[in-house]
């Protein structure tokens, strides 16, 4: 029988899974944020960041699923195993606080959104959005709840269907993306920051390599590949798909948002964006309701896929860190602890916004941290991947190591210049 091709891309979507979810989640509203301000303050100067990019954060990401899958742990387990708690306490430390910071940023933004369109206490909406996000995980078993979060996917598409409502000169957004051109200035350098730590965060790298442990608990027949080294092609193949085309969206959509307000804000002066969804506001006179309301719901539904990513990455690497029982599939009475770093972690993230700390101001800014932050945690990574007491025979190739160290190198480079300038 001939399957169609609407089948089959359905059938592709479906088989998608950690690679796909963490890709769509490098777009949260910190994200939107970084991506609005540039198109705002750049025009389409910047479209060719996410291109460079792109292989980049491929690298990174398809090691920390590999590092999972190998060894049946996350980041945090084998720096538990095999490395001084003087290195894994402070990597786990500095992942949680930032990761805080970045959840309060998402939940206030999503809030902001909401209030935008229905207007409303956006206190109320922080803690229904830090509540709902917390019982999700805490009640919904992860073979039901991953479902929920690759159709959550789809809500990115509404960027795209944004730059389609304005009038973009899609020649020069191609030149621009083709040919890289910037100025060394602090402004620049910090936007490239913003840039570097939307898509390449030290969340999605424990998210990823602990969902890789948590897809193969869930099955009877994954095992890890450093014990079980016949199942290794297969699954390496599928880690590489799977991220690839997760990466490949996540990028995709960045160069959407920059041109829809590069076409919408800086063409008409509106330069200078504090949150997201200020960004979201000022299309509404601009290019109508329509494209304004398509704005708010994708950041909407962004940050309703990145908060739980956000609270589990953190509770993943604590959870590890301590050698608790961890796992979203793992019923609430048999891992308290870890789901207690979650509800903790989250609502946390709410009290930003109660005790009146703004963080959604905050939003490039954190995307500027999760940059810095990246440099040693990708190296400490990239050490273990290469490991053999860790990793067994199964170490990174040659082109995956070769990216991973560009990566590390370009993001210490930004954070020099930064620093400098």
């Amino acid at each position: 029988m001939t399957i169609s091709f609407k089948e089959r891309c359905l059938k592709h979507f479906k088989s998608l899974g950690p690679g796909l979810i963490t890709g769509a989640s490098g777009d949260d509203p910190s994200g939107i944020a970084t991506y609005s301000q540039t198109g705002a303050q750049f025009g389409f100067q910047f479209t060719w960041t996410l291109l460079f990019t792109y292989p980049l954060m491929c690298a990174v990401q398809i090691m920390c699923a590999r590092l999972g899958r190998i060894t049946g742990r996350g980041i945090a387990g084998n720096l538990r195993r095999h490395y001084p708690k003087a290195i894994l306490y402070p990597v786990v430390f500095i992942l949680l606080g930032t990761n805080i910071i970045n959840l309060g940023a998402d939940i206030g933004a999503m809030a902001a959104a909401v209030q935008l369109m229905v207007g409303g206490p956006i206190l109320a909406y922080c803690l229904g959005f830090a509540v709902l996000s917390s019982l999700a995980q805490v009640f919904i078993p992860y073979t039901v709840y991953v479902r929920f979060l690759r159709w959550l996917c789809l809500s990115l598409l509404a960027y795209v269907a944004s730059a389609f409502i304005v009038k973009v000169q899609w020649l020069q957004v191609l030149k621009s993306t083709l040919i890289p051109h910037m100025k060394l200035d602090k402004d620049s350098i910090k936007i490239l920051i913003a840039i570097l730590g939307a898509t390449i965060s030290p969340y999605l790298f424990f998210w990823q390599a602990g969902q890789e442990v948590e897809e193969m608990e869930c099955s009877d027949f994954r095992k890890p590949l450093k014990s079980s080294p016949l199942q290794a092609p297969k699954a390496l193949e599928r880690i590489q798909t799977d991220t690839l085309t997760g990466m490949w969206a996540s990028n995709l959509i960045g160069i959407f948002i920059i041109i829809v307000t590069a076409v919408t804000l800086h063409a008409s002066g509106k330069t200078q964006l504090d949150t997201a969804a200020q960004a979201a506001e000022a299309l509404k006179p601009i290019a109508g309701k329509f494209a304004f309301f398509l704005f708010s719901m994708g950041m909407i539904g962004t940050g309703l896929l990145t908060v739980p990513i956000l609270a589990g990455s953190g509770a993943y690497a604590v959870g590890e860190a301590l050698g608790w029982t961890v796992g979203l599939e793992t019923k609430p009475i048999r891992a308290k602890a870890f789901y207690g770093v979650i509800v903790v972690a989250t609502l946390l993230g709410f009290v930003m916004n109660a005790v009146h700390l703004d963080p959604i101001k905050a939003l490039i800014w954190t995307a500027i941290i999760n940059g810095i932050v990246a440099v040693p945690i990708i190296a400490l990574t990239i050490h273990m991947s290469t490991n053999e007491k860790v990793i067994g025979d199964l170490k990174l190739t040659p082109a995956l190591k070769m990216l991973t160290v560009i990566a590390t190198l370009v993001m210490l480079l930004a954070v020099i210049f930064m620093v400098i300038l």
